[in-house]
Parts: C-alpha cells; structure tokens; sequence
C-alpha cells in the first residue's frame, strides 16, 4: 500500500498577504522562495531543505482550532516576542505550557489570524521564569476540554510531538 513520506508543504490563507508575510520572514525568519507565476497572490516559504509554508491570499475565513505547528530554536525568544506581539491565543488549547514529554507549546494568530503552534523538544533549555507567567501552565501540563470523550487509537503516557528524535 502507497504511503505518505512527509508533509512537503502547508498553506496558510492570509488576508493581507504582504502583512502576513512580514510576519512569517520577520518573527520565524522563514526565507522567501521563488513562487509559481499564479494569478492570485502568494509567496512560498522554506522551512528546511525538505518542506515549505505558502502563504496565499483569499478572503477566507480561518480556522479556530486547525493550526500548523513550527519547531522553533529559541522558545524563550519566542515566547517574549509574541507576548510583547499580543499574538498568543489561549482561547482555542489553552495556555503555554511543557507538555509531559517536556516539549514547550504555545499557540499564536498570525496577522490574518491563522493559528499557529510553536513548540520545542524535550530537553530544551526553558528559562524557569517563563513559569510564573500567567499565560504559562505549571508543568508537564496537558490541555483539558472538558468533554470526557477519549476517542482515538494508541493513546500514552509516552506520548511526544517528537517521536524519533532524542533529547
């Protein structure tokens, strides 16, 4: 049977595509790659060697849960940054928090109000002070809906967003 090797790409929909755009190059420090010659406006984005993020403007309307989620070197920068951005978003998962696998996740709007996860791996450097924020969780937190409906296969308490990779 076929499988899938990767995501290569996401589109994100952006309302003001040179607004939107600003965000991505100047806060996640994404580089702009040639785009197809189309006849709406976009930009395409390298995130590594092997995937992109393009950015395509329509007037859609965005998700409130739905999101992408980018690995970032420096969750500490990140963190003060998009607070000081008022781009953090608890509404849709919650405050900042380190998951029980110790990855750090934190959910912000970008300026067409695209939700976007920003995490880290297990055994990133975490200043301890990010902890007595009010917009961060105690420790080795989870998101609660309050639903008590635990549908899905495989679930654990080894659970990790980074499966495959050590500390």
């Amino acid at each position: 049977m076929p499988k899938a090797m990767a995501i290569q790409h996401v589109t994100l929909i952006a309302h003001n595509l040179e607004e939107t755009c600003a965000f991505y190059e100047n806060e996640f420090g994404l580089e702009p790659l040639p785009t197809f010659n189309l006849d709406f406006p976009a930009q395409f984005y390298r995130i590594n060697a092997q995937q992109q993020l393009h950015i395509s403007e329509f007037p859609d309307k965005p998700s409130f849960r739905g999101h992408v989620c980018l690995h970032v070197d420096d969750f500490n920068h990140f963190f003060r940054r998009m607070k000081e951005l008022g781009a953090i978003d608890t509404s849709p998962w919650g405050r900042v928090r380190q998951l029980p696998d110790g990855a750090m996740q934190m959910f912000v709007r970008d300026p067409s109000g695209n939700l976007v996860e920003v995490s880290c791996p297990p055994g990133t450097p975490i200043d301890e002070s990010l902890f007595d924020d009010e917009l961060v969780e105690p420790k080795g937190s989870i998101y609660v809906s309050g639903r008590n409906e635990a549908r899905g296969s495989l679930r654990s308490d080894d659970a990790t967003l980074y499966h495959g990779q050590k500390e």
